[in-house]
């Protein structure tokens, strides 16, 4: 299984940039690229699926196992030609003190070799030091090669590859200079989503444009065929089941948050997603379930608003009883009204409350939540479920006739103390779920709609 691990420095250095431009060329060159995406970071993985052609996939000491981990790269990068697993934040970087959770620690878990990305603006001879301190830092480590980014010129590419040369044995993979062409547009929560860049396509073809002609990709190629083999992951394999309920499931450029193994969980359960733009159909389709995942929905306010007649649509539908699940941007799509600075704009009213948008998040980073006895899908467990969360809205003026499916143990929530708004058979929270073996979100909640349409149907 050839692979690479893509990390940097520090974070804003351009590797998720690199990262998209190397599985663009290596496509480009008739090459099937499986990408991965350390964290529980969205937005990253839609630009990698887009630029390889295959759903990427994260990578979260948070809620998967070390085998769960393994096992996903394995299973992934099997069909594969190669693999890029990309970082967040720096190399070493992490929550933990001794590092366990940091990039670091998944690079030395996935024997992958490390391929640096190294910011050079404002430095020369400067960067070398900052070089052996990677080096030195963890022996364990594979550093196989540094990619120096937003290069000033020709000049200053020789300066720098002759410093490194010079006191280092680390191999000049590339040396990429500054480019308004590598540039992606950025919001307050990171880069612009794929699904929302009308002209993504024409952005990847030019990044990868860049990287090929900066990167050698041939040595790349190289060091990612010498990574060494992986122990096998002895996981339950599953066979593709019939499905027995129709979900619908909003994805558009409002609404586009979803881990691509969640959706395969979903399917694995025995749910036939069924998609729904929210900003072009009128009406809800004929399904069971509906599922609304996170996104941006503070950017297509009119839009969204303009489109009454599918908002009235899903109003009526969960009031009638249509089982829910609602996370992030989909909360706020079910509220009274979404404010963002001078603007508002009414939505679907079922939530009776309204989500503002401030100018810092509201909520950021991994959460702990409990089940209260209220949580609708199967009864309430008393483990602790990690998850995440990262919003910049908040609820206000909450009114009454909800109930709350989660206690916050650690992170903000709805309210700092509660979140999972529960109306009727509806769950709305601002934390997002990942199904893994820690907690199988998935299967819960398509057994909680198979029993109300086994309930319909009686």
């Amino acid at each position: 299984m050839a692979r690479l691990f893509i990390s940097a420095a520090h974070k804003s250095s351009g590797k998720t940039t690199l990262s998209i431009g190397l599985c663009a060329a290596w496509r480009a060159q008739d090459l099937n690229v499986q990408p991965f995406k350390k964290g529980p970071d969205y937005i990253d993985p839609l630009w990698l699926s887009a630029a390889s052609g295959r759903s990427c996939h994260n990578l979260d000491f948070n809620t998967m196992s070390p085998s769960e981990i393994l096992h996903s790269v394995q299973h992934y990068g099997a069909t594969a030609d190669i693999s890029v697993l990309e970082a967040n934040k720096g190399l070493y970087d992490g929550m933990a003190l001794d590092g366990a959770d940091s990039n670091a620690a998944l690079a030395k878990l996935t024997q992958s070799p490390v391929i640096l990305v190294l910011d050079t603006r404002g430095m020369t001879r400067g960067i070398v030091p900052l070089l052996m301190g990677y080096l030195a830092f963890d022996r364990e480590v594979q550093i196989a090669g540094v990619i120096l980014n937003r290069v000033g010129g020709a000049r200053h590419a020789t300066k720098l590859r002759q410093a490194v040369e010079y006191f280092t044995d680390v191999a000049v993979l590339g040396c990429v200079q500054e480019s308004a062409a590598m540039a992606i547009e950025e919001r307050h929560l990171g880069l612009i989503p794929s699904n929302e860049a009308e002209l993504a396509s024409l952005q990847i073809n030019r990044i990868r444009d860049q990287v090929a002609d900066q990167v050698d990709l041939g040595a790349l190629r190289q060091i990612a065929d010498c990574a060494m083999d992986l122990p096998r992951q002895a996981l339950a394999h599953h066979s593709k089941p019939r499905a027995s309920v129709r979900i619908g499931i909003c994805q558009d450029a409002a609404f586009g948050f979803y881990y691509a193994s969640d959706i395969e969980a979903l399917r694995q359960a025995g749910a036939e997603l069924v998609p729904i733009n929210t900003l072009r159909d009128a009406y809800l389709p004929d399904i069971d379930g509906l599922l609304i995942g996170g996104g941006f929905p503070e950017t297509h306010l009119q839009a969204l608003s303009a489109n009454r007649s599918l908002r009235e649509s899903i109003r009526t539908a969960i009031e009638a009883g249509l089982p829910t699940y609602a996370e992030c941007g989909g909360l706020m799509y079910l509220t009274r009204q979404i404010v963002w600075k001078d603007n508002k704009a009414e939505m679907v009213g079922v939530i009776p409350a309204d989500a503002v948008m401030q100018n810092k998040p509201q909520g950021r980073g991994y959460v702990r939540i409990q089940e209260t006895a209220q949580m609708p899908w199967g009864g309430a467990s008393e483990a602790a479920i990690q998850a995440h969360e990262f919003h910049y809205s908040r609820l206000e003026n909450i009114g009454a006739g909800g109930t709350f499916a989660y206690k916050v143990l650690r992170g903000t929530g709805i309210d700092g103390e509660h979140d999972g708004w529960i109306y009727k058979n509806l769950l709305a929270s601002y934390t997002h779920l990942r199904h893994t073996a820690q907690y199988p979100w998935a299967n819960r909640f398509v057994d909680f709609v198979k029993s109300h349409r086994r309930k319909a149907v009686a």
